[in-house]
């Protein structure tokens, strides 16, 4: 039972790390590492949860998911539009055909994706 609980908090750190990583990277979807970090967080310390479930940063994510009570529609417009920065960036800076057949595709996709989340209302 011990090493479970280690193993589960060390992949939720872990994860949590690919999510900050997500931030900066726009291929890297921060969302959903975040929300895995806190499912295995939680199966190895309600301490750990509370923590990241209070995070100024993290929380929101797990909160909305939980309650699935949508995305700003702010956020959206603001992570499509940096989403594409980033891909153009990345594409022009490479300078790899493959990349400017893959990353369009990503982005298509991540852009639905964010598109077809439900849109919350102002608080």
């Amino acid at each position: 039972m011990y090493i479970r609980k280690i193993a589960l908090a060390t992949a939720g750190f872990v994860l949590l790390g690919l999510g900050i990583v997500g931030i900066a990277l726009p291929v890297m979807p921060t969302t959903p590492f975040v929300i895995a970090s806190a499912v295995c967080l939680t199966g190895s310390s309600p301490k750990l949860a509370g923590w990241l479930e209070k995070n100024k940063f993290f929380g929101c994510y797990i909160q909305n998911y939980r309650e699935k009570t949508g995305v700003y529609m702010k956020t959206k417009i603001v992570s499509v539009i940096l989403l594409w920065a980033g891909l153009i960036v990345s594409m022009v800076l490479s300078q790899n055909k493959i990349l400017f057949i893959i990353l369009p595709i990503v982005g298509v996709c991540v852009t639905a994706h964010i598109l077809l989340l439900k849109t919350r209302e102002k608080d």
